[in-house]
């Protein structure tokens, strides 16, 4: 009876390891598959983008700075071609990038609202380059908080979403 247990208990194992090699399988190539182009943000405060997709292509681009909004354009492995929002394309690892959706103040200085319509009342300001978490996006306007501070913002004056995109 131990024996047949313990053949038992061997097999399980060996369908579990299976079982989850497969799933990781199944959710790499499903991240891989995803619709390009697409949008995401640097997740890291330090990430290196190379020449190419892999480590032995040189860095071109150090970015020191978590949540900046970039585009992802295409896939090998583990790598994401990006761009940025100065339009500066090169790769990065997946793992430095994050899907919470950012967007990066572009033009003049940007009037943050208290409702989506111009006639809203201002809150804040943000100046050109400033970049903040996004959501809500609908009708050419988004909610945009940076650090605390938030309020309605026109689609026009921000990078970090495809024109008429709806974010929840």
């Amino acid at each position: 009876m131990d024996r047949i247990g313990g053949e038992a208990l061997a097999a399980i194992a060996r369908l579990g390891c299976v079982l989850l090699g497969v799933g990781l399988l199944l959710s790499g190539s499903a991240q891989a598959q995803r619709r390009l182009p697409y949008w995401a943000s640097i997740s890291a405060g330090k990430a290196n983008m190379r020449a190419g997709p892999g480590k032995n292509y040189p860095t071109n681009w150090l970015y020191r700075r978590a949540d900046l909004p970039i585009k992802v354009i295409g896939v090998y492995k583990e790598w994401r071609k990006v761009e940025d929002p100065d339009g500066t394309q090169g790769w990065m690892l997946a793992n430095l990038l994050s899907e919470r959706r950012t967007a990066m103040v572009m033009g003049a200085v940007l009037e943050m609202r208290d409702a989506a319509q111009l006639n809203g009342r201002v809150l804040w300001r943000a100046a050109p380059g400033v970049v903040g978490r996004i959501s809500k996006c609908r009708s050419g306007w988004c909610w945009l908080e940076v650090q605390g501070r938030a309020g309605y913002v026109e689609t026009s004056h921000i990078w970090g979403l495809d024109p008429g995109e709806t974010v929840p």
